[in-house]
């Protein structure tokens, strides 16, 4: 699975990856080596993230699903029954 980032974004984080490398390291690179920079992280990093937030998630969601038991049982057909 690659990620695929919208036009804006990877503008953004372009720009910010040029701004990063000149206020910490004080090099200045251009659009093609940020571009590289930015390829490197989707490619060896974000699946990495991505995969843990996945398992952040369904974590969480097998903690909701096991509380379904608890959740107050509503009685059917009552109608009659509270006349």
């Amino acid at each position: 699975m690659s990620i695929e980032l919208r036009k804006d974004t990877r503008k953004y984080l372009l720009e910010s990856i040029q701004r990063f490398f000149d206020q910490e390291l004080e090099q200045d690179i251009g659009d093609l080596k940020a571009g590289h920079v930015l390829d490197f992280f989707l490619v060896e990093i974000a699946p990495s993230i991505y995969n843990q937030a996945m398992t952040d998630a369904q974590g969480w969601l097998q903690e909701r699903l096991l509380e379904l038991p608890d959740v107050k049982y509503q009685p059917e057909f009552d109608f009659w029954k509270k006349r």
